[in-house]
């Protein structure tokens, strides 16, 4: 994000001070994003079923709506948030494409347990959001 624009990493790179709720959910975040890629090492990937093909499908996706997301971001209208590209779709397409990137990674492992930790994750997601 730095090579697309300074002024836009350092907008990224803050994140406001946390209370209440918040405080819980930024470590619950931090834990299950953890989780999620510590998980990896312990996983075998095979492409056995057609739920593995998906998963790759959505991996690809989440992808590539990720770093469209980040170019979006660092071509923000004035002072206002990005109103650009795939933020005119969702005021958190980051968030979202990290969703598909981690189920398209749950399916691929087949693992319940990935896909439960992805679904917490989510949740604390959606208390900082708030």
């Amino acid at each position: 994000m730095a090579m697309l624009s300074k002024e836009i990493f350092q907008k990224a790179d803050y994140f406001p001070p946390t209370i209440g709720i918040e405080k819980f959910s930024l470590w619950f975040y931090q834990l299950t994003t953890l989780l999620l890629f510590i998980f990896l090492f312990f996983y075998d990937v095979n492409f056995d079923n057609t739920l593995s093909y998906i998963g790759l499908g959505l991996y690809i996706l989440g992808m590539i709506l990720y770093f469209k997301s980040v170019y979006d971001f660092s071509k923000p209208e004035g002072t206002q948030f990005s109103k650009y590209g795939l933020y005119k779709i969702s005021r958190n397409p980051m968030y979202v494409s990290f969703f598909i990137y981690f189920l398209g990674i749950s399916l691929i492992l087949n693992s319940w347990i990935y896909f439960i930790t992805l679904i917490i994750l989510q949740i604390s997601v959606h208390f900082l959001i708030l």
